[in-house]
């Protein structure tokens, strides 16, 4: 078999490994966050968060009910909120 061939079996047998949930030793996963944790930890509302943080409410609700996925920028966004919601609301009222 063709080096190509064993890569794309093995990448196969790794993208089947991880469906199953199985950590797959230097796969890097880039899950989307889970929208409605962030927002419950922080006790709000899908339309106060979404105010909060200047959002569409519409967009929360199907990010939280998995009609759709948040691109990379509002991923790295809601990594931010996650982690640190006050530094920005505080940015987000700065630049009102």
């Amino acid at each position: 078999m063709s080096r190509l061939g064993k890569r794309l079996i093995r990448a196969a047998e790794e993208a089947a490994a991880m469906a199953r949930g199985e950590a797959v030793p230097g796969a890097v996963l880039h899950m989307p966050p889970d929208v409605r944790a962030i927002r419950a930890r922080l006790g709000l509302s899908q339309p106060a968060f979404a105010a909060r943080f200047g959002l569409p409410v519409g967009t929360v609700r199907d990010w939280e009910q998995g009609r759709a996925v948040p691109d990379q920028a509002a991923r790295v966004l809601l990594r931010v909120i996650e982690r640190e919601p006050e530094a920005v609301a505080r940015a987000l009222r700065a630049a009102a």
